[in-house]
C-alpha cells in the first residue's frame, strides 16, 4: 500500500467517525467535512494557488509541501464526493497508456 492509499484510509475511516458523529476531538480532517464541499473546494484552491507561487520561487522545501498539502486536500474533496482513490488512480493509469499520443493542435496562419 502506497502512502497515498493509506493517507486515504484515514480519510475515509475520519469520514465515517464523522458521519456518525463520533469525530475525533481537534481533527481538521473532521472539521473540513464539517464545512462541506465548499470549503473544501476552497482549501483546494488555496493550495493549488500556494502550490503556484512556490514553483515560481523556485523553493523545492517550499513546493514540495504545498504540492502534499495540495494532495491532501484533494483527497478529503474526493472521500466527501463519495470517490475511491484506486477509481482515481484508475483513470490515470488509463492515461498513462496514452502516453505520447499527443494531439495535433490546430494551427493558424497568422499572415493571412
Amino acid at each position: 500500500m502506497t502512502v497515498y492509499e493509506e493517507i486515504f484510509e484515514v480519510l475515509k475511516e475520519r469520514k465515517a467517525a464523522f458521519d456518525r458523529g463520533e469525530a475525533p476531538e481537534k481533527s481538521y480532517t473532521c472539521y473540513l467535512y464539517e464545512k462541506g464541499v465548499d470549503k473544501i473546494c476552497k482549501k483546494v484552491g488555496e493550495e493549488a494557488a500556494e502550490t503556484i507561487i512556490a514553483a515560481k520561487n523556485g523553493d523545492s522545501d517550499e513546493l514540495m509541501n504545498e504540492i502534499n498539502d495540495l494532495i491532501y486536500h484533494v483527497m478529503v474533496l474526493a472521500v466527501n464526493q463519495g470517490l475511491e482513490w484506486s477509481d482515481v488512480e484508475k483513470v490515470l493509469s488509463d492515461r498513462n497508456e496514452k502516453i505520447g499520443n499527443l494531439k495535433t493542435f490546430h494551427q493558424t496562419d497568422k499572415n493571412s
